[in-house]
């Protein structure tokens, strides 16, 4: 078990699960995860073997005796008549029936209707009255001489979630990890594997959670087929509803005219539409306007009244195109239905999740280390709603005055829920609430530059703010912005060079003069090569000496090669070039790497390149330094990408199309 998992069971023991054994009971029962991971909880909330393995028997049990499965909706019926009462796994609604007095439930798997269920269970359970919830019941049957009265009855029933979820003590759990520790914990509780992500692409994963967190907080999430959108909203928490963007109406959303009825908004926390994107879908324009009253004012009103809820709305949906298309032939928003296509509904959302920037889910980026039962996280979000801290960020910072007030709203809420996630204890540093401010006001900056380019009319916003403390401004820009509109600037500049007799006829000459400088690099960022950052420095140099201690594993030997293939391309062909590793190693790796650089020097011959090597245990630096007078420090040395898909992944063959870590190029003359 890794240190991460030992601490969490240290500090939060009983209350966390492994993820990897919802596989093992699942089957096939179609079962949110939650329902799954509640079981788990009362019989392997542990980190004994033995009583995990013992647990998850038990679990697959009562799954496969007490989970109702549609096909097998007779044979429940008939075990329920014959024993009499039989315990069971369903989802259920409940309507009221004002003609006979009488609350009554509706079984989605069993097929069972308007069977009677006690007012008290109601006023308990509120959430029953939409449009449905899992829940283990003991249902009864007894057969009555009144041939018109029902025999089945609800003898006991639990909505499965966790009702007692202690906040002091989750706050003060969460002072035993740091920021990064945490983090990790909770990208485990959300079933991912932290080690396959950089802390930007954690970031987006977590901004998922703030609609969970933050009342009345609107968020979309536009991107690729395969990223685990939707997921989230299905499988956490059973305080959020996931439901299609074509099938939700006036009455099943708000209120409906004629019964009264207080829709979706007014029992979830979070209503998330999947499927939200598609041109040609049809959309009622009255649906729209109302949900723009509520997404701006938190109220709606269908008929004479006026109603308030606290609904948090998510939007999440395909893109047709890629990023650099949209953002010259159209927009972000190019995607969405017409009626969705409106500026003033797409004012109302507060954060933009770039979906591009989240990879396609593979094998490896699933967790089997321990998480949070979700439940239990999902009571403890639902606990932080109450909290206020959209102006703690006031303490350090002050935002720009052209930033108008619904900007303003946006930016802190999404700050402010991101604070509750991943700092719920309160304190937070300077530094630490810096990055979150910044990734806030990315994610509305993002909305406003969509909406001044889909309508003139929408003025430049100053999206910046300053640090108090120094004074400073900082300015913040949407990644695809910088890569793709206002790409990396080249260190490189051009001089003209033209004869003191020539004429205005004469084509002048331009030639690259090499500076020094430094360029940034942001997570997710791409459009990056070795060519581009420092290509142009590698002309001229006969000896080249490349100090990185991470030269070991197959992707790291590859991006190895691919700097040797670009010495290759700016030497000179009758040059030789002398190309020295100094790279550290470890007894795991050592020979796989010896042997790959051996089988590196014989063909580095043939491209005219002499290359030697050594281990040294003792470096940390990571530079190129060149025999032309330059050295070139690298901030993580060639390991500058993410992973790859793999072989069949073009990102593996280009390095511009790869998703870069955050890092730091300097060039200097040496």
């Amino acid at each position: 078990m890794k240190e991460l998992d030992i601490k969490l069971n240290e500090h939060f023991g009983g209350k966390v699960v492994r993820k990897d054994l919802t596989k093992f009971v699942k089957g096939n029962a179609i079962v949110p995860i939650y329902v799954l991971e509640y079981l788990l909880g009362q019989y392997c909330a542990t980190n004994d073997e033995e009583t995990i393995l013992q647990g998850v028997e038990t679990v697959k049990n009562i799954i496969s005796r007490n989970f109702v499965h549609r096909d097998e909706a007779q044979i429940i019926k008939s075990n329920v008549r014959e024993r009499g009462s039989h315990r069971i796994i369903d989802k259920i609604s409940v309507k009221l029936n004002d003609k006979q007095d009488q609350y009554e439930a509706f079984f989605a798997n069993l097929g069972l209707n308007k069977i009677p269920i006690s007012a008290d269970v109601i006023r308990e359970h509120q959430k029953l009255l939409s449009s449905g919830v899992w829940c283990i019941l003991t249902l009864g049957y007894v057969m009555t001489d009144d041939r018109n009265a029902t025999p089945w009855v609800i003898e006991t029933i639990k909505p499965i979630q966790i009702s007692i979820s202690d906040l002091d003590e989750f706050k003060e759990g969460r002072t035993h990890f740091s920021k990064d520790e945490w983090m990790d914990v909770l990208l485990q509780t959300m079933g991912l594997n932290p080690d396959e992500f950089t802390f930007r692409s954690k970031l987006l994963q977590l901004t998922r959670l703030v609609p969970f967190v933050e009342n009345n907080y609107n968020l979309i999430e536009l991107g690729p087929k395969g990223t685990g959108k939707s997921h989230i909203f299905s499988e956490l928490s059973p305080h959020g509803i996931l439901i299609s963007g074509g099938e939700v109406s006036k009455a099943k959303l708000f209120v409906n005219n004629s019964s009264g009825e207080i829709g979706l908004v007014g029992y979830w926390d979070v209503v998330a539409y999947d499927e939200f994107a598609g041109k040609s879908k049809t959309v009622d324009r009255g649906l729209v306007d109302i949900m723009k009253n509520y997404m701006a004012n938190k109220s709606f009103s269908r008929g004479t009244q006026v109603y308030g809820a606290s609904a948090s709305m998510v939007f999440v949906g395909n893109t047709d195109h890629s990023v650099p298309y949209m953002l010259k032939h159209s927009n972000l928003f190019d995607a969405l239905p017409k009626d969705y296509y409106d500026t003033a509904f797409l004012d109302r959302i507060h954060a933009y999740l770039p979906g591009w920037e989240v990879q396609k889910l593979r094998n490896e980026m699933f967790s089997s280390d321990y998480g949070f039962i979700v439940d239990y996280l999902a009571e403890i979000l639902k606990e932080l709603r109450k909290e206020d801290r959209t102006n703690e960020y006031s303490r350090y910072f002050e935002l720009s005055d052209s930033i108008t007030t619904r900007d303003k709203t946006a930016i802190i809420k999404t700050f402010a829920g991101l604070a509750k996630v991943i700092y719920p204890q309160g304190e937070v540093s300077q530094e630490d609430m810096k990055e979150l401010l910044d990734f806030a006001i990315e994610c509305r900056k993002r909305v406003k530059l969509q909406l001044q380019n889909m309508d003139e009319t929408f003025e430049e916003v100053d999206f910046s703010y300053t640090i108090k403390e120094t004074g400073e401004r900082i300015e913040i820009d949407t990644l695809e912005v910088l890569e793709h509109l206002a790409p990396l600037k080249p260190i490189i500049s051009e001089e003209i060079n033209a004869d003191v007799d020539s004429s205005p006829k004469v084509e002048t000459k331009k030639e690259k003069v090499l500076a020094s400088g430094q360029k940034i690099i942001r997570d997710n960022q791409t459009g990056i090569s070795f060519k581009s950052l420092f290509g142009d420095y590698l002309v001229g140099a006969t000896e080249i000496k490349l100090i990185d201690p991470y030269i070991r594993l197959p992707y790291q030997l590859r991006n190895f090669m691919e700097f040797a293939k670009l010495i290759a391309e700016k030497k000179d062909s009758d040059v030789e070039v002398k190309l020295h590793l100094v790279t550290s190693n470890n007894l795991d790796y050592i020979e796989g790497a010896r042997e790959a650089f051996e089988q590196m020097t014989l063909s580095f011959e043939s491209i005219g390149i002499i290359f030697t090597y050594e281990f040294d245990e003792n470096i940390h630096d990571r530079s190129i330094l060149l025999d032309n007078g330059w050295k070139i420090l690298l901030g993580r040395g060639l390991d500058l990408w993410q992973k790859t898909g793999g072989w069949y992944d073009v990102n593996e063959y280009i390095q511009e199309k790869r998703l870069c870590k955050a890092c730091e190029i300097t060039i200097i003359k040496n």
